[in-house]
């Protein structure tokens, strides 16, 4: 099946474009996989959709819920996506489909219909309007989840070869947007689709991908060592899957950003549920598998990456180009409620994985390095940052990329966010 009639690329393009036709094709392909007759059909059009399309549909008197995720080049893919069944064995809080597919172009999860908010909600929301009570709620139940899933990868943890670690559908979220096909020369993919040869148009700067690609940056008044062609190069050759096989490897999600989480309230507090396992698997590379939740759920809030309209209208950011440093200065920073988060992820995981990798041998002498590079991949390459080309414009995207760099590179001297939080997770240090 080409991409071109894989059904589900060919509805989440009728979504964009919001022609009423995506939810004719969705009702034929529910009724084509699972016989229901799909009622009341509406697509949920969120801002965490960047890469997948989730809904709601009644059948009978039934009510559910729908999500897939639809990756390029994923028809060619032979059931690798949604294997729930994997996080449930391993005893993580998963809500399991009560209807699935894993045919390749055909790839959907439909639950029975939820009430609950989203975790992504719920902390938009402290974002917005903050709120002690509702933020420590929160945290609590980030840390009872870090607390669960820190326990599954201790005891999944296991040496493996590079050869189980390159089958795993993670690297379809890192190395695999940096190229058209895996085997296929470097650069290419969306890296190439969305950056190279490009313009980039920031408040005060216009560049274009050579001065760009070389620029070194200076973010609020600290330079970093490397430049985003820079961090490209490091990302294709360092998180190449065969490569990432030093760490050992781990049962887990693998895309646990908080648009896959249920937030459910009860009287003993709130607690956190994962949906949505596309990328799940059994043998995914150690120090990946907390890189999406840490980026996604912390340093692409609040606002900039999701809603870049709303992120400049509260944001301030200028920038100016000379002799070859980009110099980004905004008033963007994490909320106290990330900042929270952030730090129960150093504490409740990071820092006792990395301790227990260390005691077994499996620490790689680079792993700062391995993090980096995945967390500057998460942004860059879910959707395209340059303003303009999609939703973003010059404020965000100048945010947005300074983030990237600020995540994926060192700075020259002194420390920041990420320059703390590694030193924090550091097993070296007491």
């Amino acid at each position: 099946m080409s991409q071109t009639n894989s059904r589900t690329a060919i509805i989440r393009d009728h979504a964009k474009k919001r022609d009423g036709v995506a939810e004719t094709l969705l009702a034929e392909l529910l009724f084509d996989l699972f016989e229901l007759d799909a009622q009341n059909l509406a697509i949920n059009f969120d801002q965490y959709s960047l890469n997948s399309l989730n809904g709601f549909f009644k059948s009978g008197e039934e009510k559910y819920f729908f999500k897939f995720h639809q990756e390029e080049g994923e028809e060619k893919m032979g059931g690798e996506y949604y294997r729930a069944d994997i996080l449930t064995r391993a005893g993580l809080p998963v809500d399991q489909p009560v209807m699935m597919s894993t045919l390749p172009g055909e790839q959907i999860l439909v639950y029975k219909r939820r009430f609950d908010p989203r975790f992504s909600d719920v902390l938009r929301a402290i974002d917005l309007e903050p709120d002690a009570a509702a933020a420590a709620e929160a945290v609590d139940a980030e840390r009872e989840l870090s607390e669960a899933v820190l326990k599954v990868y201790l005891e999944t943890l296991h040496p493996v070869t590079p050869e189980q670690v390159a089958e795993e559908p993670v690297h379809r979220l890192f190395s695999a947007r940096l190229v058209s096909e895996p085997g296929a020369t470097f650069p290419g993919g969306r890296y190439e689709s969305f950056y190279i040869g490009k313009h980039f148009a920031f408040p005060g700067v216009s560049l274009d991908w050579s001065e760009f690609a070389a620029a070194r940056f200076v973010i609020n008044g600290i330079a970093y060592e490397k430049t985003v062609g820079e961090l490209f190069d490091d990302a294709h050759n360092r998180l190449a899957p065969l490569r990432l096989a030093d760490a050992g490897g781990v049962t887990a999600h693998g895309d646990a950003h908080n648009a896959n989480v249920w937030y459910r309230k009860s009287a003993d507090g709130a607690s956190l549920a994962f949906f949505d396992p596309a990328f799940a698997g059994e043998h995914i590379p150690t120090l990946l598998a907390e890189v999406k939740t840490t980026f996604h759920n912390i340093f692409a809030h609040p606002l900039w990456l999701y809603e870049p309209a709303l992120a400049e209208r509260k944001f301030e950011a200028r920038a100016r180009y000379e002799n070859g440093a980009l110099h980004a200065d905004f008033d963007w920073q994490p909320s106290p409620v990330r900042q929270a988060l952030l730090d129960v992820k150093a504490t409740a995981l990071w820092k006792p994985l990395l301790t227990e990798l260390k005691s077994r041998a499996l620490l790689p002498q680079d792993w700062r390095t391995v993090i980096r590079l995945g967390l500057f991949l998460c942004p860059t390459l879910v959707m395209n940052l340059r303003a303009g080309a999609a939703t973003h414009n010059p404020t965000s995207s100048l945010i947005g990329f300074s983030t990237a760099v600020m995540v994926g590179s060192e700075p020259t001297e002194g420390a920041d966010i990420v320059t703390r939080f590694l030193d924090a997770i550091d097993p070296e240090q007491a």
